[in-house]
């Protein structure tokens, strides 16, 4: 079963980040930071259904790349009184321990927690982050519906 729904929400992942996300100026509720807007969606879905709803935002799951930018993301959170644990765009759906951003990006920068990600029960493979503390990244069962935040290019 478990393989199942990996092959599914594989074959989703695939045809979704094959779609290229438009640009535009950042409007509404989204905040410009650089050459990218990010907005935080407090609706709690599934890590698919986030990418998806970011895509029809045209954008997708927030990558990071760097610390300044995480700064940014964390204070779009926090305006936003976002609290718990929030989907990015990261995954290893692909290959286990081989991490991807859905837009692309190399995945060079990390915030992981001590000992993540640690595949837990081997059905981890979506990236969240704490908002307590350091605001730590860890590996979660990508069918545990969270709020998100993505992002869009300029």
């Amino acid at each position: 079963m478990k393989t199942l729904i990996l092959a599914a929400l594989l074959c989703a992942l695939l045809a979704l980040t094959s779609a290229q996300p438009f640009s535009f100026d950042c409007r509404d509720v989204w905040r410009p930071s650089e050459n990218r807007c990010f907005t935080y969606v407090p609706k709690a879905m599934t890590w698919l259904d986030a990418q998806k709803n970011c895509l029809r935002q045209g954008g997708w799951l927030t990558s990071v790349r760097d610390a300044k930018e995480y700064a940014v993301i964390q204070k779009v959170i926090t305006d936003a009184k976002g609290t718990g644990l929030i989907w990015l765009g990261g995954h290893d759906v692909t290959e286990e321990g081989k991490w991807k951003w859905t837009d692309g990006t190399s995945f060079t920068y990390t915030n992981w927690a001590p000992e993540r990600p640690d595949n837990y029960q081997g059905n981890e493979d979506c990236l969240h982050i704490f908002t307590e503390g350091r605001w730590f990244w860890n590996d979660l069962d990508c069918q545990t519906p969270l709020p998100s935040v993505c992002a869009k290019n300029v």
